[in-house]
């Protein structure tokens, strides 16, 4: 049963179907239970496609980091390959084949050092990257310290109070305590020194994000990074790195191609990203890539022989399709280098299109301007007094834009936010529309003589 709640109906519903869609002039279906007898399939579409109508319009949707567009020609790839699992690498050799040349090349992309011998694989997406990922961390520092004849059972994780819930999920999942450093002043992310404080014997890691979902900012890895180098050397404590580059992966080396935040760091062990989201495809793929076979402990990796030969697997999920990881590939093939280049450096380029323009309107104060992901958040200056950013959301929302508002974690509660993710497929011409929206709803909420109270109620406009 689906996580929601109730988890139980109190009535049983029942969908309707129109003599359009039926020879008879009534049919009735039950939602929340099989049917004794089915209805045509033409029949089943029309009903399911009628309420999906209600669903936001995906491509105005600014508050995900997903792929919501690509080309038809992918679309169509990923429908004729949607049958094969992507587990079966003996039935599906050639699909098994691009998968590993995906892995080349993100591991090439992150500058993994040839002589290492990088090792990777796909994932459902960055959340499964990262469970994959924090297990090798965990598996690496245990084995150091029973080594060494010590305790091993209070591992700990270093992370900024910003990172994406699967990190939580990951420490809770794995027994991990979670030390996290505060955001805090104007630091909307992880701070390198707050991080290598936190630092102990018992670390299994810290992880750098490349790419905060709360701003679109960068944390700063090589500076972190520099900071253990110094307590390796002063107290010998050897705390490795994970990047977490679920969206920044995909655009960093593509429009901040000097920057140093990958592999070309030695203290950089493992590094996700997520092929769903600036990868540029479907969801839902993702990616995670350790430096060398060290890096990933071999008592993590399973062989199995029954799918009809001798298999290695590292994966929480077993059956996959296939298609996702192909059409990985075909974006890969199809935009090269220079491709992928040109569709982030657009897409950033929209991204400062849309910050500039919210700058310019009074009531408005940038806290990222998507310089660093195509990615910016914003808020109220402290003098508005009869709106909230829950009113401005809501009131794109009537115009079909979908933009979150959310306040920021710990520390700085008090810091209510928009945020504005832009994607391939967003445009310069949406983006003098969007910024018409707003322009429009911000002066009806300017004239406003009192404060909106149903959603200063609720203090939100999003379930996010």
């Amino acid at each position: 049963m689906a996580l929601t709640r109730p988890t139980r109906r109190p009535a049983v519903k029942k969908a309707f179907a129109t003599p359009v869609h039926h020879s008879e002039n009534e049919l009735e279906i039950p939602k929340h239970q099989l049917a004794e007898h089915g209805v045509p399939i033409d029949t089943a579409y029309e009903l399911i496609s009628n309420e999906l109508l209600l669903d936001g319009h995906s491509r105005l949707n600014l508050a995900t980091f997903v792929t919501t567009w690509m080309p038809s020609t992918a679309a169509k790839l990923m429908a004729d390959t949607a049958d094969k699992n992507m587990i079966d690498k003996d039935e599906y050799p050639q699909t098994a084949e691009l998968e590993e040349r995906c892995v080349n090349i993100v591991a090439d992309l992150w500058h993994a050092p040839e002589e290492e011998q990088a090792t990777g694989c796909s994932t459902t997406g960055s959340s499964e990257a990262v469970m994959l990922s924090g297990m090798a961390l965990k598996w690496r520092w245990r084995a150091r310290l029973q080594k060494a004849g010590k305790p091993s059972d209070r591992p700990n994780l270093v992370m900024g109070s910003n990172v994406q819930v699967c990190w939580e999920k990951f420490c809770r999942y794995w027994d991990v305590e979670a030390r996290y450093v505060p955001v805090e002043g104007d630091r909307y992310h992880l701070g390198a020194a707050e991080a290598v404080a936190l630092c102990d014997e018992n670390t299994i890691g810290v992880v750098v994000i490349l790419g905060s979902t709360f701003d679109g900012s960068y944390e700063p890895v090589k500076e972190v990074a520099g900071l253990l180098d110094d307590l390796q050397s002063e107290h010998g404590l050897d705390v490795p790195v994970h990047v977490d580059a679920a969206s920044g992966g995909f655009v960093a080396p593509f429009i901040q191609p000097d920057l140093e935040w990958d592999f070309r760091i030695p203290r950089v062990q493992s590094i996700n990203a997520s092929g769903h989201k600036y990868g540029l495809v479907y969801p839902g793929v993702g990616w995670a890539v350790w430096r060398n076979k060290e890096a990933l402990p071999e008592e993590l990796i399973f062989n199995v022989n029954y799918l009809g030969g001798n298999m290695p697997t590292f994966t929480l999920n077993f059956s996959r399709p296939g298609s996702e990881v192909i059409a990985q590939y075909l974006m890969f093939m199809s935009l090269g280098r220079e491709g992928y280049t040109r569709v982030m450096q657009y897409a950033q380029d929209v991204a400062m299109r849309i910050s500039s323009g919210v700058a310019e309107m009074g009531p408005y104060r940038l806290l990222s301007d998507g310089g660093e992901l195509p990615v910016f958040a914003f808020t109220l200056k402290p003098e508005v007094e009869n709106y909230t950013v829950f009113d401005v959301s809501d009131r794109l929302r009537m115009r079909g834009w979908l933009v979150p508002a959310y306040t920021f974690p710990a520390n700085l509660e008090e810091l209510s936010v928009l945020r504005v993710v832009v994607r391939a497929g967003m445009t310069l011409d949406m983006a003098d529309m969007l910024l018409e929206h707003l322009r429009d709803a911000t002066e009806f909420l300017e004239s406003l003589d009192a404060p909106l109270a149903s959603l200063q109620e609720h203090n939100q406009a999003f379930a996010h």
